[in-house]
């Protein structure tokens, strides 16, 4: 059995270069043995286990959606604004909500005190021949070909 007590991972530090993205992540899967560069599912793990902290003000990555990986979150404590297709959405402890492949989302804090939630990621594997078949505005279906990009390009 692996096993590691929260208040032992180390927490980390992310923000965006002009600070409009900032979070704090503790990666319990990492810290549980995860290697996340793995094919082996055994060394990769199906699941990805993080508690994340956004504090106020801030959000934690652009508006954007994964083409194969879903996630769970729980929020333990604060309030958080989460935007979908729909809207947003406010959300406070206790509340659980998903978003499976191509649904668009973001989360932010939308309190006085720090967002922090659970979430939990599948770990699916890209394609090897990097396409991508991803959905439109309208509701079509295109193939692209990904390229290396900066991620925070644009967005601040």
């Amino acid at each position: 059995m692996r096993k590691v007590n929260l208040s032992e991972v180390s927490e980390q530090e992310r923000k965006s270069p002009k600070g409009k993205y900032h979070k704090f992540v503790k990666d319990v899967s990492i810290a549980l043995g995860r290697d996340r560069d793995s094919l082996d599912l055994a060394r990769r793990q199906p699941f990805d286990l993080a508690i994340a902290r956004i504090p106020k003000g801030k959000s934690y990555c652009p508006y954007h959606s994964h083409s194969a990986e879903s996630e769970f979150y729980l929020v333990i404590s604060g309030h958080g604004s989460i935007r979908d297709n729909d809207g947003a959405t406010e959300v406070g402890p206790g509340d659980a909500f998903f978003f499976g492949p191509g649904e668009a989302h973001q989360l932010a804090n939308a309190g006085e005190e720090d967002f922090v939630y659970y979430v939990i990621a599948d770990n699916p594997r890209g394609p090897d021949s990097g396409k991508w078949a991803v959905a439109t505005e309208g509701g079509e279906e295109m193939i692209v070909k990904g390229s290396e990009a900066d991620y925070f390009e644009g967005e601040e």
